[in-house]
């Protein structure tokens, strides 16, 4: 399988030049690409091929006076940054025609020296490790790393990023072998909310950190401060780096506490099973900044990949289930219920339920059905849903819940007991009233 590992790279003065001559030459052969595609299809030419288009936009444009500066970074950035271009080409084609499921993919776009991060992509014969631990990059040199860990083998390839903060990052990709965990006896299901971030099937309820409604105070100051700047202005640029800083340090908060709880979760339960949401749809609510700032897509993300990273079962349950109207103990679907309404009474057993818990327990046993059915929840799913040992692609980098008056807790919250629900969980799978739904 592919693992993505990042790490800060911390380049100096005529090396972060070279890195912005190396960005702005990727750029330029992307946009130069993506312009003659663009042309032919106007001019009802036949599409450009790959090969001959690296012909046109680095071979030949070398020779000539208005892109000889491409010579001077190296010629595996330029045909990676073509490989991208075909990338995104092939995706738009494959979602057009039905091949790709999921979202509709975009045709590509022009890329900006104003976009907020500026990359760079090399193979092997681009980069190596030296054994004083920095990273060579050809033509730009010797960079340093902070390792804060030890890649488990030999990387593939390498991106060098510099995002809005003006940062630098190193992603190496690794292939490496799943690290299977011994198994575990417990399975769960999680349902995902504002006030509780994650409510588990056995009783267990995971405070949101809001981590974006802690640092809207200062945010606030220092975006004021940047619109009394005069556009272009040096003042301005530096203004604008402070804010991008703080919303930097706020994505990293987040980043780091899920992967910690993420890697929790795995680690204790043998299958996981989770609701999918439609946070896209509920960003253009007035749940937006809420919904955002929890992040539950990066979240659920990392549940899957770490799920097959360490041999664990992991499924999503389709939004349409109706988890929070079905009974987990008797079965019976008691209807829908205002969001304002946490707890509700079974009106055929009387069973007296937490809105959210009762919701987990049932995503649980739909999960344990899908799993036992041998398919996938959705058409579209992600094809390591539901299994174990799976190969996965490496793992890509996502902004407050409203007030209730609560103190926001920093860290992993302490997970509360509840009772064991997996007895009871494989009697609802089989009442009728449940099967039906």
């Amino acid at each position: 399988m592919q693992l993505r590992y990042n790490f800060r790279v911390y380049p100096g003065p005529g090396q972060r030049a070279a890195l912005a001559r190396a960005f702005g030459c990727a750029r330029v052969v992307f946009n130069d690409g993506l312009r003659a595609r663009q042309e032919a299809h106007a001019a009802r030419l036949p599409y450009v091929t790959d090969t001959d288009l690296q012909k046109q936009v680095i071979t030949a444009a070398k020779r000539t006076d208005e892109r000889a500066w491409l010579g001077e970074v190296s010629s595996v950035v330029l045909v990676q940054s073509l490989r991208d271009l075909h990338a995104a080409y092939r995706n738009f084609f494959a979602s057009l025609t039905g091949r790709r499921k999921g979202p509709k993919a975009a045709p590509p776009r022009l890329k900006s020296r104003k976009d907020r991060r500026q990359s760079i992509r090399l193979t092997a014969n681009g980069f190596s490790l030296r054994r004083n631990g920095r990273l060579y990059v050809a033509k730009v040199g010797e960079l340093r790393v902070r390792w804060s860990r030890t890649l488990p083998a030999t990387p593939t390839s390498v991106t060098v990023t510099m995002d809005a903060a003006g940062r630098y990052w190193a992603s190496f990709v690794v292939d490496t072998d799943p690290d299977i965990l011994p198994e575990a006896g417990t399975d769960t299901g999680i349902d995902l909310g504002l006030n509780h971030f994650a409510v588990l099937a056995d009783g267990r309820k995971v405070d949101s950190p809001k981590f974006l409604r802690r640092a809207e105070k200062k945010l606030k100051r220092m975006q004021k401060a940047l619109s009394r700047k005069a556009k272009g202005s040096n003042n301005r640029a530096k203004a604008r780096r402070k804010v991008a800083r703080q919303h930097a340090r706020v994505a990293d908060r987040r980043r780091d506490w899920q992967h910690k709880l993420s890697t929790r979760i795995i680690s204790d339960n043998q299958a996981v099973f989770v609701e999918t949401l439609s946070a896209k749809s509920l960003g253009r609510t007035r749940l937006a900044k809420s919904v955002h700032d929890a992040g539950w897509a990066q979240f659920v993300g990392m549940l899957e990949y770490k799920a097959a990273k360490h041999g664990r079962t992991f499924a999503k349950v389709d939004r349409s289930f109706p988890s929070s109207q079905v009974c987990s103990a008797c079965g019976f679907r008691d209807g829908p219920k205002p969001l304002h309404v946490r707890a509700w009474t079974c009106q055929n057993c009387g069973t007296i339920h937490d809105r959210d818990h009762n919701a987990a327990k049932n995503v649980l046993c739909e999960g344990r059905r899908i799993v036992a059915a041998g398919r996938a929840e959705t058409l579209n799913a992600s094809p390591s849903a539901g299994k174990t040992r799976t190969m996965v692609p490496a793992q890509r980098v996502e902004a407050g819940t409203h007030r209730d008056g609560q103190p926001a807790v920093a860290g992993i919250p302490v997970l509360q007991g509840g009772e064991d629900v997996n007895s009871r969980a494989l009697q609802v799978m089989d009442s009728p009233a449940f099967t039906d739904t």
